[in-house]
């Protein structure tokens, strides 16, 4: 027994076939093109680490973010798939060690039919009866993973489990993300519906004047035509809003895992505010984003089948063991008299495969370098998303200071044309298209408020949402109970 243990122990810490992981090296900017003005980020400082969308100070979006990752239905599959992964790494981990059985059987057997028999004596003799026998046995059998072949897949087992905690990780922050950006548009729709009910009171106001300075005579009544088209304008938009809002709102619901009829928001008013993230260094991006700590672990993965393909060069090593005893009859069937035992060993390898081997090798050096491939693409994708954030926000802040001096000046000119037109000094099209401008205006305002709340919240996903690549499972957790980790 001893010498079988200190056998295992060398057999699960010796040297593995393959190459060993080595995380590849890749050039980082060390600042964000578009944010010299940022403050960089500190340790204390930045988004809340989870709950990153607190930020806003919606009470009805902090009531329905929690909801995605207990409610949502594809998350839920993507946790299956993560356990599933786990429980594969524990099925792969078996093959490391012994398998043991046990095996008990009992026949009862006779011969004849009981009765006299002819003998050489007498004529006659009675026949034995039935006797019962039996055995009682325990096998052992072992495949020992001299080369580490067994090891290395159960690395790699490990890996695509961390690479599923990941996805899983990427999938709940992109669901978090889409809910918080729909949020954010059916708050614009709420703004665009007010703007429309106060477009719709103030087209009112304006049919009744020119209403009024038609009956008096000082109007034509082709500016009543007019002005009540511009009404009816106005009111098909009105009801347009209403359409988006609904859409924003059953989206909102399925992805809290509710039917649509199940969820109804309040209308409230557009967030005037818009938070935004300290970015840091590009630097610490890689240890902040799911899909980049997926990547990483991919290569990982990719990089012990190599050692798999590599141990389908060396010899296997199968050991068995059978011990028990066998009796007839079964009275003394533990008798030292009915022990039986027997050891035994097995060694098989391919010698010539036609060059199916070099070829696995080859093929899994080939995933290992797409995956180092794909790795870099996703860094690379990383930074250009942060920086698309940077720059949007930096842009749409500017565009929202000229914007509000354009709405304010347009609303000043629809009141004064307004004036002149009363006054009989303005044609009514004067009115007309000072309305017009003011809408589009506030429109372009609306717009622009909802595409800096979407960066903000583009940025928070796309630096990570508070994940960190130390949050995904050990190999260690992976494996509870082993005192290594292959």
């Amino acid at each position: 027994m001893k010498r079988l243990s200190v056998l295992g122990a060398v057999a699960l810490s010796g040297c593995m076939v393959g190459p060993d992981y080595h995380k590849p090296a890749l050039p980082v900017p060390a600042a964000y093109k578009t944010a010299p003005g940022w403050v960089a980020a500190k340790p204390a400082d930045g988004a809340p680490k989870g709950a990153w969308w607190t930020v806003f100070n919606d009470p009805v979006l902090n009531q329905l973010e929690p909801q995605v990752a207990v409610n949502n239905a594809t998350l839920q599959a993507d946790y299956y798939a993560y356990q599933q992964a786990v429980e594969i790494v524990q099925e792969e981990r078996g093959s490391l060690f012994p398998s043991l059985g046990l095996t008990s059987t009992a026949t009862r057997s006779g011969e004849g039919g009981g009765g006299a028999s002819p003998t050489a004596a007498s004529g006659y003799a009675r026949s034995s009866g039935p006797t019962t026998s039996g055995t009682f046995e325990g096998n052992a059998s072992w495949t020992v993973d001299i080369w580490g072949k067994i090891r290395r897949q159960v690395q790699g087992d490990v890996a695509a489990a961390q690479v599923s905690a990941a996805d899983l990780a990427n999938a709940t922050l992109s669901a978090q993300a889409e809910l918080a950006s729909d949020y954010v548009s059916l708050r614009a729709s709420d703004a665009a519906i007010t703007l429309y009910q106060q477009t719709v009171a103030a087209y009112q106001r304006s049919l009744q004047i020119t209403e009024n300075q038609a009956a008096a005579g000082t109007a034509a009544p082709s500016d009543v035509i007019t002005a009540r088209t511009s009404l009816e304008g106005a009111q098909s938009q009105l009801i347009n809003a209403g359409a988006a809002r609904a859409q924003y709102e059953h989206a909102i619901a399925v992805l809290t895992g509710h039917a649509p009829e199940e969820l109804s928001i309040p209308a409230g008013e557009q967030m005037a505010s818009v938070p935004v993230t300290p970015p840091g260094v590009p630097s610490t991006l890689l240890e902040r984003r799911p899909d980049i700590a997926a990547a990483e672990r991919n290569m990982a993965e990719q990089n012990a089948l190599i050692g798999v393909a590599v141990g389908a060069y060396y010899p296997n090593l199968s050991l068995s063991a059978l011990g028990g005893y066998s009796a007839n009859p079964i009275g003394g069937l533990f008798d030292v008299s009915n022990s039986l035992w027997s050891l035994g060993s097995d060694v098989s390898a391919t010698l010539f495969a036609g060059g199916s081997r070099s070829a696995a090798v080859a093929a899994a050096g080939d995933a290992y370098q797409q995956s180092v491939e794909t790795y870099r693409q996703t860094v690379l994708n990383a930074f250009q998303d942060v920086e698309n954030d940077l720059s949007n926000l930096t842009i749409y802040e500017q565009q929202a200071a000229v914007q509000a001096q354009a709405v304010a000046d347009a609303s000043r000119e629809v009141q004064i044309t307004l004036n002149e037109y009363q006054a009989g000094t303005a044609a009514y099209t004067a009115v007309v298209q000072a309305q017009v401008t003011l809408l589009a205006d506030q429109q372009s305002a609306l717009a622009i408020q909802q595409q800096r709340l979407l960066s903000s919240v583009a940025l928070f996903q796309d630096l990570g949402g508070g994940f960190s690549a130390s949050d995904l499972p050990s190999a260690a957790a992976l494996q509870p109970g082993l005192p290594f980790a292959p």
